[in-house]
Protein backbone atom coordinates (compact mmCIF):
# COMPACT_ATOMS: atom_id res chain seq x y z
CA UNK A 1 0.00 0.00 0.00
CA UNK A 2 1.46 3.45 -1.23
CA UNK A 3 0.23 6.82 0.26
CA UNK A 4 0.25 9.87 -2.11
CA UNK A 5 3.51 12.23 -2.12
CA UNK A 6 3.12 15.59 -1.15
CA UNK A 7 3.12 18.34 -3.79
CA UNK A 8 6.32 21.01 -3.90
CA UNK A 9 6.12 24.11 -2.75
CA UNK A 10 6.44 26.84 -5.25
CA UNK A 11 9.39 29.74 -5.48
CA UNK A 12 7.53 32.79 -7.50
CA UNK A 13 7.82 36.32 -6.93
CA UNK A 14 4.64 38.76 -7.47
CA UNK A 15 4.89 40.54 -10.28
CA UNK A 16 2.78 43.99 -11.26
CA UNK A 17 3.14 47.08 -12.92
CA UNK A 18 4.67 49.69 -10.53
CA UNK A 19 5.36 47.30 -8.06
CA UNK A 20 8.94 45.99 -8.72
CA UNK A 21 9.26 44.61 -5.16
CA UNK A 22 6.09 42.29 -5.37
CA UNK A 23 7.69 39.99 -2.57
CA UNK A 24 7.17 36.11 -2.30
CA UNK A 25 3.94 34.59 -3.20
CA UNK A 26 4.82 30.91 -3.68
CA UNK A 27 2.17 28.87 -2.92
CA UNK A 28 2.62 25.67 -0.63
CA UNK A 29 2.06 22.38 -1.76
CA UNK A 30 -0.95 20.07 -0.84
CA UNK A 31 -0.49 16.64 1.75
CA UNK A 32 -0.59 13.34 0.27
CA UNK A 33 -3.66 10.86 0.84
CA UNK A 34 -3.74 8.39 3.18
CA UNK A 35 -4.60 4.83 2.87
CA UNK A 36 -7.33 3.81 5.33
CA UNK A 37 -8.11 0.52 6.65
CA UNK A 38 -12.29 0.51 7.61
CA UNK A 39 -14.52 -2.17 8.66
CA UNK A 40 -17.59 -2.14 6.70
CA UNK A 41 -20.41 -4.70 8.28
CA UNK A 42 -21.43 -5.09 4.20
CA UNK A 43 -18.16 -6.11 3.50
CA UNK A 44 -17.78 -10.44 4.47
CA UNK A 45 -14.68 -10.88 2.66
CA UNK A 46 -10.70 -9.98 1.90
CA UNK A 47 -11.09 -11.57 -2.05
CA UNK A 48 -11.12 -7.88 -3.27
CA UNK A 49 -7.76 -7.46 -1.99
CA UNK A 50 -6.48 -11.17 -3.70
CA UNK A 51 -7.29 -9.47 -7.21
CA UNK A 52 -5.97 -6.12 -6.26
CA UNK A 53 -3.55 -6.61 -3.82
CA UNK A 54 -1.71 -3.06 -4.61
CA UNK A 55 -3.04 0.11 -3.69
CA UNK A 56 -2.71 3.76 -4.28
CA UNK A 57 -3.51 6.95 -3.12
CA UNK A 58 -3.54 10.20 -4.65
CA UNK A 59 -0.58 12.87 -4.38
CA UNK A 60 -0.84 16.53 -3.60
CA UNK A 61 -0.39 18.92 -5.92
CA UNK A 62 1.63 21.42 -6.27
CA UNK A 63 1.40 25.09 -4.96
CA UNK A 64 1.08 27.61 -7.17
CA UNK A 65 1.99 31.77 -7.58
CA UNK A 66 -0.19 34.36 -5.95
CA UNK A 67 -0.14 32.43 -2.90
CA UNK A 68 -2.35 29.56 -4.38
CA UNK A 69 -2.04 26.17 -2.55
CA UNK A 70 -1.98 22.91 -4.56
CA UNK A 71 -4.87 20.71 -3.87
CA UNK A 72 -4.63 18.20 -1.45
CA UNK A 73 -4.12 14.33 -2.13
CA UNK A 74 -7.44 12.55 -2.41
CA UNK A 75 -7.46 9.61 0.28
CA UNK A 76 -8.07 6.20 -0.21
CA UNK A 77 -10.79 4.25 1.82
CA UNK A 78 -10.35 0.15 1.81
CA UNK A 79 -13.31 -1.09 2.99
CA UNK A 80 -12.23 -4.90 5.09
CA UNK A 81 -14.97 -7.05 6.89
CA UNK A 82 -14.87 -7.36 10.84
CA UNK A 83 -12.28 -9.18 12.51
CA UNK A 84 -10.02 -8.11 9.94
CA UNK A 85 -6.32 -8.75 11.71
CA UNK A 86 -3.71 -6.61 10.02
CA UNK A 87 0.08 -7.96 10.44
CA UNK A 88 3.90 -6.67 9.59
CA UNK A 89 5.72 -8.28 6.99
CA UNK A 90 7.57 -10.05 10.40
CA UNK A 91 4.03 -11.47 11.46
CA UNK A 92 3.75 -8.63 14.55
CA UNK A 93 -0.06 -7.69 14.91
CA UNK A 94 -0.04 -3.56 14.20
CA UNK A 95 -4.04 -3.81 14.64
CA UNK A 96 -7.36 -5.71 15.44
CA UNK A 97 -10.03 -4.41 13.97
CA UNK A 98 -13.35 -4.70 15.51
CA UNK A 99 -16.57 -3.05 14.99
CA UNK A 100 -18.34 -0.88 12.51
CA UNK A 101 -16.18 2.17 11.09
CA UNK A 102 -13.07 0.92 12.75
CA UNK A 103 -10.50 2.72 11.10
CA UNK A 104 -6.49 1.98 10.60
CA UNK A 105 -3.85 4.32 8.95
CA UNK A 106 -2.44 1.76 6.73
CA UNK A 107 0.00 4.06 5.06
CA UNK A 108 0.52 7.84 5.64
CA UNK A 109 0.54 10.35 3.07
CA UNK A 110 3.56 12.80 2.71
CA UNK A 111 3.65 16.32 4.13
CA UNK A 112 3.77 19.19 0.92
CA UNK A 113 6.32 21.13 0.99
CA UNK A 114 6.31 25.11 1.78
CA UNK A 115 6.15 27.55 -1.24
CA UNK A 116 8.59 30.58 -0.42
CA UNK A 117 6.27 32.82 1.13
CA UNK A 118 6.03 30.69 4.10
CA UNK A 119 9.50 30.74 4.39
CA UNK A 120 10.06 34.51 3.65
CA UNK A 121 11.93 36.23 7.42
CA UNK A 122 13.82 38.75 8.25
CA UNK A 123 16.83 37.20 6.89
CA UNK A 124 15.50 36.11 3.97
CA UNK A 125 12.70 38.78 2.79
CA UNK A 126 12.10 37.15 -0.96
CA UNK A 127 13.35 33.29 -0.51
CA UNK A 128 14.70 31.93 -4.35
CA UNK A 129 13.49 28.46 -3.19
CA UNK A 130 10.64 26.61 -2.24
CA UNK A 131 10.20 22.94 0.15
CA UNK A 132 9.84 19.83 -1.54
CA UNK A 133 6.89 17.90 -0.98
CA UNK A 134 7.77 14.30 0.83
CA UNK A 135 7.27 11.00 -0.16
CA UNK A 136 4.78 9.15 0.92
CA UNK A 137 4.77 6.30 2.89
CA UNK A 138 5.03 2.84 1.33
CA UNK A 139 4.67 -0.58 3.40
CA UNK A 140 3.66 -4.12 2.61
CA UNK A 141 0.75 -5.44 5.31
CA UNK A 142 -0.90 -8.93 5.63
CA UNK A 143 -4.38 -8.93 6.06
CA UNK A 144 -5.92 -11.66 7.95
CA UNK A 145 -9.46 -12.11 8.97
CA UNK A 146 -10.30 -14.23 11.98
CA UNK A 147 -14.37 -14.57 12.36
CA UNK A 148 -16.02 -12.67 15.51
CA UNK A 149 -18.01 -15.35 16.63
CA UNK A 150 -19.15 -16.08 20.44
CA UNK A 151 -19.38 -19.82 19.92
CA UNK A 152 -17.07 -22.13 17.54
CA UNK A 153 -17.64 -25.55 16.76
CA UNK A 154 -14.64 -27.87 16.07
CA UNK A 155 -14.37 -31.56 15.33
CA UNK A 156 -13.16 -34.17 12.39
CA UNK A 157 -14.34 -33.66 8.89
CA UNK A 158 -17.53 -34.90 8.50
CA UNK A 159 -18.12 -34.43 11.66
CA UNK A 160 -21.53 -32.64 11.56
CA UNK A 161 -20.32 -29.38 11.80
CA UNK A 162 -21.86 -27.34 9.12
CA UNK A 163 -25.04 -29.28 9.59
CA UNK A 164 -25.31 -27.96 13.32
CA UNK A 165 -24.99 -24.82 12.41
CA UNK A 166 -27.69 -24.80 9.37
CA UNK A 167 -30.21 -25.89 11.67
CA UNK A 168 -29.22 -23.85 14.72
CA UNK A 169 -29.40 -20.77 12.65
CA UNK A 170 -29.89 -19.24 8.87
CA UNK A 171 -26.69 -19.96 7.33
CA UNK A 172 -26.45 -21.84 4.51
CA UNK A 173 -23.46 -24.24 4.34
CA UNK A 174 -22.64 -26.46 1.88
CA UNK A 175 -23.46 -30.26 2.98
CA UNK A 176 -23.04 -33.37 1.11
CA UNK A 177 -23.78 -37.44 1.61
CA UNK A 178 -20.14 -38.08 1.08
CA UNK A 179 -17.20 -37.35 3.26
CA UNK A 180 -15.70 -33.90 2.67
CA UNK A 181 -14.36 -31.00 4.62
CA UNK A 182 -15.66 -27.38 4.82
CA UNK A 183 -13.26 -24.74 3.01
CA UNK A 184 -14.24 -21.88 4.28
CA UNK A 185 -15.81 -20.92 7.91
CA UNK A 186 -19.27 -20.82 8.35
CA UNK A 187 -20.84 -18.01 10.20
CA UNK A 188 -24.59 -18.46 12.00
CA UNK A 189 -27.02 -16.58 14.32
CA UNK A 190 -28.82 -17.96 16.72
CA UNK A 191 -31.54 -17.01 18.52
CA UNK A 192 -32.18 -18.52 22.29
CA UNK A 193 -34.65 -17.00 23.95
CA UNK A 194 -33.70 -13.10 24.66
CA UNK A 195 -29.96 -14.30 23.98
CA UNK A 196 -28.55 -13.88 20.86
CA UNK A 197 -25.58 -14.64 19.34
CA UNK A 198 -23.20 -16.24 16.49
CA UNK A 199 -21.76 -19.64 15.87
CA UNK A 200 -18.75 -20.27 13.81
CA UNK A 201 -17.95 -23.83 12.25
CA UNK A 202 -14.25 -24.03 11.88
CA UNK A 203 -13.45 -26.09 8.69
CA UNK A 204 -12.30 -29.96 10.15
CA UNK A 205 -9.22 -30.23 12.10
CA UNK A 206 -7.06 -33.34 12.02
CA UNK A 207 -3.88 -34.46 14.16
CA UNK A 208 -1.03 -32.02 13.11
CA UNK A 209 -2.95 -29.00 12.01
CA UNK A 210 -1.20 -26.98 14.62
CA UNK A 211 1.72 -27.50 12.99
CA UNK A 212 0.51 -27.06 9.64
CA UNK A 213 -0.80 -30.14 8.48
CA UNK A 214 -3.78 -29.73 6.13
CA UNK A 215 -6.46 -26.51 6.99
CA UNK A 216 -5.60 -26.56 10.54
CA UNK A 217 -3.15 -23.37 10.89
CA UNK A 218 -5.46 -21.52 8.04
CA UNK A 219 -8.71 -22.12 10.27
CA UNK A 220 -7.38 -22.54 13.87
CA UNK A 221 -7.06 -18.38 14.30
CA UNK A 222 -10.95 -18.27 13.79
CA UNK A 223 -11.86 -20.07 16.91
CA UNK A 224 -9.14 -17.10 19.17
CA UNK A 225 -12.27 -14.91 19.39
CA UNK A 226 -14.98 -17.39 20.56
CA UNK A 227 -16.53 -17.54 24.08
CA UNK A 228 -16.98 -21.80 24.09
CA UNK A 229 -15.79 -24.50 22.26
CA UNK A 230 -17.86 -26.77 21.14
CA UNK A 231 -16.32 -30.28 20.71
CA UNK A 232 -18.58 -32.04 17.52
CA UNK A 233 -18.31 -35.86 17.91
CA UNK A 234 -19.23 -37.98 15.24
CA UNK A 235 -20.76 -41.01 17.06
CA UNK A 236 -21.80 -43.00 14.16
CA UNK A 237 -17.95 -43.03 12.02
CA UNK A 238 -17.05 -46.73 11.19
CA UNK A 239 -13.69 -45.44 10.71
CA UNK A 240 -11.00 -48.09 13.28
CA UNK A 241 -9.22 -46.54 15.52
CA UNK A 242 -11.72 -43.50 16.17
CA UNK A 243 -14.08 -43.44 19.25
CA UNK A 244 -15.35 -39.87 20.94
CA UNK A 245 -13.03 -39.50 23.41
CA UNK A 246 -10.00 -40.40 21.30
CA UNK A 247 -11.63 -37.53 19.27
CA UNK A 248 -12.00 -35.33 21.57
CA UNK A 249 -8.37 -35.82 23.48
CA UNK A 250 -6.44 -35.29 19.61
CA UNK A 251 -8.67 -32.45 19.30
CA UNK A 252 -7.36 -30.70 22.61
CA UNK A 253 -3.92 -31.63 22.29
CA UNK A 254 -3.69 -29.86 18.69
CA UNK A 255 -5.39 -26.62 20.81
CA UNK A 256 -2.85 -27.20 23.23
CA UNK A 257 0.05 -26.64 21.00
CA UNK A 258 -1.54 -23.75 18.66
CA UNK A 259 -0.32 -20.39 20.64
CA UNK A 260 -2.60 -17.52 19.54
CA UNK A 261 -1.92 -14.44 17.92
CA UNK A 262 -4.28 -12.72 19.69
CA UNK A 263 -3.49 -13.21 22.94
CA UNK A 264 -5.36 -15.13 25.31
CA UNK A 265 -5.06 -19.09 26.34
CA UNK A 266 -7.41 -21.50 24.50
CA UNK A 267 -7.63 -23.63 27.45
CA UNK A 268 -9.53 -21.43 29.87
CA UNK A 269 -12.29 -21.47 27.13
CA UNK A 270 -15.16 -23.14 28.38
CA UNK A 271 -15.82 -26.73 26.46
CA UNK A 272 -19.17 -28.58 25.59
CA UNK A 273 -19.08 -32.02 23.91
CA UNK A 274 -22.39 -32.31 21.31
CA UNK A 275 -22.86 -36.14 20.57
CA UNK A 276 -24.43 -36.10 17.31
CA UNK A 277 -25.91 -38.10 14.98
CA UNK A 278 -27.74 -40.14 17.49
CA UNK A 279 -30.60 -41.01 15.05
CA UNK A 280 -28.54 -44.07 14.34
CA UNK A 281 -29.21 -46.44 16.35
CA UNK A 282 -25.47 -47.77 16.83
CA UNK A 283 -24.60 -44.13 17.45
CA UNK A 284 -27.09 -43.71 20.15
CA UNK A 285 -25.44 -46.56 22.10
CA UNK A 286 -22.03 -45.41 22.01
CA UNK A 287 -23.32 -41.87 23.35
CA UNK A 288 -24.94 -43.55 26.37
CA UNK A 289 -21.89 -45.76 26.55
CA UNK A 290 -19.26 -42.64 26.38
CA UNK A 291 -21.34 -39.77 27.92
CA UNK A 292 -20.75 -40.54 31.75
CA UNK A 293 -16.54 -40.43 30.67
CA UNK A 294 -17.08 -36.81 29.44
CA UNK A 295 -19.18 -35.93 32.23
CA UNK A 296 -16.68 -37.38 34.92
CA UNK A 297 -14.08 -34.88 33.01
CA UNK A 298 -16.31 -31.90 34.35
CA UNK A 299 -17.79 -31.02 30.35
CA UNK A 300 -21.47 -30.46 29.79
CA UNK A 301 -22.63 -33.38 27.23
CA UNK A 302 -25.43 -33.18 24.73
CA UNK A 303 -27.02 -35.71 22.74
CA UNK A 304 -28.17 -34.08 19.29
CA UNK A 305 -29.70 -35.58 15.85
CA UNK A 306 -29.34 -32.87 13.09
CA UNK A 307 -31.59 -35.02 11.59
CA UNK A 308 -34.47 -35.59 13.25
CA UNK A 309 -33.78 -32.22 15.66
CA UNK A 310 -33.47 -34.30 18.88
CA UNK A 311 -31.74 -32.14 21.67
CA UNK A 312 -31.24 -29.02 19.49
CA UNK A 313 -33.55 -26.61 21.44
CA UNK A 314 -31.49 -27.54 25.03
CA UNK A 315 -28.06 -27.50 23.41
CA UNK A 316 -28.97 -23.53 22.18
CA UNK A 317 -30.83 -22.41 25.56
CA UNK A 318 -27.53 -24.20 27.13
CA UNK A 319 -25.13 -22.02 25.39
CA UNK A 320 -26.39 -18.84 25.58
CA UNK A 321 -26.17 -19.35 29.05
CA UNK A 322 -22.51 -19.75 28.82
CA UNK A 323 -22.38 -17.01 26.46
CA UNK A 324 -24.27 -14.66 29.00
CA UNK A 325 -22.18 -15.44 31.58
CA UNK A 326 -18.89 -15.10 29.73
CA UNK A 327 -19.94 -11.40 28.47
CA UNK A 328 -20.69 -10.83 31.95
CA UNK A 329 -17.40 -11.44 33.02
CA UNK A 330 -15.84 -9.51 30.47
CA UNK A 331 -14.99 -5.81 31.66
CA UNK A 332 -17.00 -2.53 30.24
CA UNK A 333 -15.39 -0.99 27.48
CA UNK A 334 -14.54 2.55 28.48
CA UNK A 335 -14.64 5.18 26.23
CA UNK A 336 -11.32 6.05 24.53
CA UNK A 337 -9.79 9.24 26.08
CA UNK A 338 -7.58 11.37 23.96
CA UNK A 339 -4.05 12.15 25.85
CA UNK A 340 -1.71 14.76 24.52
CA UNK A 341 1.57 14.33 25.33
CA UNK A 342 3.41 17.31 23.16
CA UNK A 343 7.25 17.21 22.83
CA UNK A 344 9.66 19.17 24.78
CA UNK A 345 10.72 22.18 23.05
CA UNK A 346 14.47 21.69 23.66
CA UNK A 347 14.42 17.72 23.36
CA UNK A 348 17.14 16.56 20.64
CA UNK A 349 14.67 14.25 18.91
CA UNK A 350 18.37 12.83 16.43
CA UNK A 351 21.20 11.02 17.41
CA UNK A 352 25.13 11.36 16.02
CA UNK A 353 27.06 8.32 15.79
CA UNK A 354 30.29 7.42 13.86
CA UNK A 355 29.57 5.80 10.97
CA UNK A 356 30.99 2.14 11.88
CA UNK A 357 31.55 1.14 7.66
CA UNK A 358 34.17 4.25 6.96
CA UNK A 359 36.27 5.53 9.95
CA UNK A 360 36.19 9.71 10.20
CA UNK A 361 32.43 9.30 8.89
CA UNK A 362 29.11 10.19 10.85
CA UNK A 363 25.63 9.55 10.63
CA UNK A 364 22.57 11.55 12.01
CA UNK A 365 19.29 9.95 12.79
CA UNK A 366 15.94 11.43 13.34
CA UNK A 367 13.08 12.49 11.99
CA UNK A 368 13.26 16.26 11.83
CA UNK A 369 16.60 16.30 10.52
CA UNK A 370 15.86 13.18 7.45
CA UNK A 371 12.49 15.04 6.89
CA UNK A 372 14.38 18.19 6.29
CA UNK A 373 16.90 16.90 3.99
CA UNK A 374 14.04 15.09 1.87
CA UNK A 375 12.58 18.57 1.53
CA UNK A 376 15.68 20.14 0.09
CA UNK A 377 16.25 20.84 -3.50
CA UNK A 378 20.17 20.22 -3.42
CA UNK A 379 20.17 21.75 -7.01
CA UNK A 380 19.63 24.99 -5.42
CA UNK A 381 22.28 26.93 -3.48
CA UNK A 382 19.92 28.90 -1.52
CA UNK A 383 17.84 26.17 -0.16
CA UNK A 384 21.55 23.83 1.16
CA UNK A 385 22.19 27.41 3.23
CA UNK A 386 18.64 26.89 4.42
CA UNK A 387 19.21 23.04 5.53
CA UNK A 388 22.23 24.42 6.63
CA UNK A 389 20.98 26.96 9.33
CA UNK A 390 18.14 24.70 10.29
CA UNK A 391 20.79 21.73 11.46
CA UNK A 392 22.59 24.68 13.01
CA UNK A 393 19.92 25.85 15.51
CA UNK A 394 18.73 22.02 15.81
CA UNK A 395 22.57 21.90 17.52
CA UNK A 396 23.85 19.08 15.03
CA UNK A 397 26.91 20.69 14.05
CA UNK A 398 27.63 21.39 17.42
CA UNK A 399 27.54 17.68 18.14
CA UNK A 400 29.43 16.57 15.26
CA UNK A 401 32.02 19.46 16.38
CA UNK A 402 31.85 17.34 19.61
CA UNK A 403 32.63 14.19 18.62
CA UNK A 404 35.65 15.26 16.63
CA UNK A 405 34.05 15.71 13.10
CA UNK A 406 36.82 17.34 11.04
CA UNK A 407 35.93 19.88 8.37
CA UNK A 408 35.29 17.83 5.08
CA UNK A 409 34.32 14.74 6.75
CA UNK A 410 31.27 12.86 5.30
CA UNK A 411 28.02 13.15 6.95
CA UNK A 412 25.14 10.90 6.07
CA UNK A 413 21.40 12.36 6.58
CA UNK A 414 18.44 9.94 5.63
CA UNK A 415 19.52 8.48 2.16
CA UNK A 416 21.93 11.81 1.56
CA UNK A 417 25.83 11.59 2.27
CA UNK A 418 27.65 14.90 1.73
CA UNK A 419 31.24 16.42 3.00
CA UNK A 420 30.82 18.64 6.56
CA UNK A 421 31.58 22.38 6.41
CA UNK A 422 30.72 24.18 9.30
CA UNK A 423 28.58 27.38 9.11
CA UNK A 424 29.48 30.72 10.66
CA UNK A 425 25.99 31.82 12.17
CA UNK A 426 24.99 35.14 11.50
CA UNK A 427 25.94 34.75 7.66
CA UNK A 428 22.77 34.40 6.57
CA UNK A 429 21.45 37.60 7.01
CA UNK A 430 22.98 38.90 3.75
CA UNK A 431 22.70 36.98 0.09
CA UNK A 432 23.56 37.79 -3.12
CA UNK A 433 20.89 36.76 -6.13
CA UNK A 434 17.93 34.89 -4.83
CA UNK A 435 18.85 31.30 -5.54
CA UNK A 436 22.35 31.24 -4.34
CA UNK A 437 24.06 31.61 -0.42
CA UNK A 438 27.18 33.84 -0.56
CA UNK A 439 28.29 31.51 2.35
CA UNK A 440 29.05 29.03 -0.63
CA UNK A 441 31.08 30.76 -2.68
CA UNK A 442 34.10 32.88 -2.12
CA UNK A 443 34.07 36.29 -1.11
CA UNK A 444 35.89 39.36 0.42
CA UNK A 445 32.76 41.28 2.59
CA UNK A 446 34.98 43.68 5.33
CA UNK A 447 33.54 43.08 8.93
CA UNK A 448 31.74 44.87 10.92
CA UNK A 449 35.10 46.33 13.27
CA UNK A 450 36.73 46.81 9.69
CA UNK A 451 34.31 48.87 8.31
CA UNK A 452 33.97 50.84 12.07
CA UNK A 453 37.24 51.42 11.64
CA UNK A 454 37.18 52.75 8.38
CA UNK A 455 34.10 55.52 9.09
CA UNK A 456 36.40 56.72 11.92
CA UNK A 457 39.24 57.21 9.47
CA UNK A 458 37.03 59.60 7.07
CA UNK A 459 36.02 61.07 9.76
CA UNK A 460 39.03 62.05 10.88
CA UNK A 461 40.49 63.16 7.84
CA UNK A 462 37.70 65.57 6.63
CA UNK A 463 37.86 67.23 10.35
CA UNK A 464 39.47 71.19 10.83
CA UNK A 465 42.48 71.50 13.03
CA UNK A 466 40.93 72.60 15.97
CA UNK A 467 38.55 69.30 16.20
CA UNK A 468 41.13 66.94 15.16
CA UNK A 469 44.10 68.71 17.27
CA UNK A 470 47.61 69.59 15.79
CA UNK A 471 50.28 66.51 17.14
CA UNK A 472 53.44 69.15 17.30
CA UNK A 473 50.97 71.30 19.54
CA UNK A 474 50.47 68.63 21.60
CA UNK A 475 54.73 67.88 22.17
CA UNK A 476 54.52 71.59 23.52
Amino acid sequence: MAAGNGGNGCASVHREKFKPLGGPDGGNGGNGGDVLLVVDPNVHTLLDFHFRPHATAGSGKQGQGANRAGAAGETLELKVPDGTVVLSETGDVLADLIGAGTTFVAAQGGRGGLGNAALASRARKAPGFALLGEPGETRSLVLELRSVADVGLVGFPSAGKSSLISVLSAAKPKIADYPFTTLVPNLGVVTAGETVFTMADVPGLIPGASQGRGLGLDFLRHIERCAVLVHVVDCATYEPGRDPLSDVDALEAELDRYTPGLGGELAERPRVVVLNKIDVPEAAELAELVKPDFEARGLPVFEVSTASRKGLRELSYALAAVVEKYRAEQPRPEAERIVLRPRAVDEADYTVEPDPEEPGAFIVRGSRPERWVRQTNFANDEAVGYLADRLNRLGVEEDLARQGAQPGCPVTIGDMTFDWEPSTPGVATYFASRGTDVRLEDHSRSTAAQRKEARRVRRAGTAGPDEVGDPELDDE
